[in-house]
């Protein structure tokens, strides 16, 4: 019997593409079954990896390009022009230009720093000619709103002193006035399109600041105050900016609370203000992967990420895979690098089994240095595992191993 095993992790972040991911795994598997039949799906979530990913599903290419990264300097970056009929489409990787990963460790202020080079990029793409613009959120470093990203794009954001504000979310309670008539004209006419987790919003509660903040670097104390400018430039936008971009039909966005308001420390809401749609990342990255159908194909799937926790039930890789997997009646197992509280809520949306891949206690530069190794030996076990579950529910004989 042919076992038929689908792999569909996402990448493990500032450590291995999902490409990478997908294939330690399969060699984990093919150490217990050799013969198995293997289909790598690696998968997207809007962050790192995505304009590469893109370009090489849809027969396009990345275009590498500098523009300013996240704490000011000029950065190496990139986006993709995919290829196929209809408008040039580019996409717009937000973590290739702004991600936690170009923020040194010693810098990780998320009042600090910007999406400016985002605006660039998307500036970048319009000069390229596309006509339509994908933008991917994730594994932002920044809490700006996209308040850089619109300065980039022509915008002025300025005190009651008439003055540009700072760059970063921790200026935005000075913000006084949004001055649109510097704006690209060229964004009238392009379809701007955001690829977000629906989960995260700008305001309340559940505010970016408040969830994300202190994962970038923000005390308590900084993430409220990064929470209050973020409202206040909720206001603004509101005030001086949206009506101009108000879509034609159907009430406005409610740049406080409307899902995907929040991704990449509120580039979602700066964006929507002047048009962009805010899609479901899943609907826009998959696209074209036939997910569904590759699933129902296994008996069995494997997916992947480098943190299970409380986050992951709220639109991370894992669950969207285990979802769609159990409408299909597919067993699921997750392998992470680390497990965190909540990761037992996993088992809800329909992950059967999960298991972290560290061996040991170690350091975090070990434990990114030799990820590939680890997840190829935590499938293996894994897969012994599974094996030896098999054999004792067919009643066959279990020969002990020699030592």
């Amino acid at each position: 019997m042919t076992h038929r095993i689908a792999i569909a992790p996402s990448g493990f972040k500032e450590s291995l593409s999902a490409a990478r991911v997908a294939e330690a795994i399969a060699a984990g598997v093919r150490r217990v079954i050799p013969d198995a039949e293997l289909d790598l799906i690696p998968l997207v979530d809007g962050g790192e990896g995505t304009a590469e990913a893109l370009a090489l599903a849809g027969g396009g290419r990345l275009v590498p390009c500098t523009a300013t990264g996240p704490v000011g300097d000029p950065v190496s970056s990139h986006f993709a022009l995919l290829g196929g009929p209809g408008p040039l489409t580019a996409v717009v990787e937000m973590a290739a230009v702004a991600g936690l990963a170009l923020v040194p460790p010693d810098r990780r202020h998320p009042g600090a720093t910007t999406t400016y080079g985002v605006g660039e990029l998307i500036r970048a793409a319009l000069d390229a000619g596309a006509r339509r613009v994908l933008v991917g959120c994730g594994d932002s470093g920044t809490s700006d709103g996209g308040a850089g990203a619109l300065q980039a794009l022509g915008a002025r954001l300025t005190d009651r002193h008439g003055r540009e504000i700072r760059p970063g979310g921790g200026s935005l309670h000075e913000l006084e006035h949004i001055d649109p008539a510097g704006l690209d004209p060229r964004l009238a006419d392009a379809d701007l399109l955001v690829a977000c987790n629906p989960y995260n919003v700008l305001c309340g509660k559940r505010g970016v600041a408040r969830v994300f903040g202190p994962q970038k670097g923000a005390t308590p104390a900084e993430a409220e105050l990064l929470s209050a400018g973020l409202e206040r430039l909720a206001a603004v936008l509101t005030r001086d900016l949206a009506p101009a971009f108000a879509p034609s039909a159907g009430a406005p966005v409610d740049l406080r609370t409307a899902p995907g308001t929040g991704a990449s420390g509120g580039l979602g809401a700066g964006l929507a203000a002047v048009g962009a749609r805010l899609l479901p990342r899943y609907d826009v990255l998959l696209d074209g992967l036939d997910l569904d159908a590759r699933l129902a194909r296994a008996d069995f799937v494997i997916t992947a990420e480098g943190a299970l926790d409380h986050q992951t039930v709220r639109g991370k890789i894992p669950a969207e895979v285990a979802r769609r997997a159990q409408a299909a009646g597919i067993p699921v197992l997750v392998l992470a690098g680390t497990i965190g509280p909540g990761a037992q809520d996993v088992r809800a949306v329909g992950v059967d089994a999960y298991s972290a891949i560290l061996p040991a206690p170690m350091t975090l530069g070990e434990a990114i240095g030799r990820s590939s190794e680890f997840l190829a030996d935590a499938t293996e076990r894994a897969m012994r595992i599974m094996a030896l579950g098999t054999r004792l529910a067919s009643g066959a004989p279990v020969t002990p191993v020699a030592a």
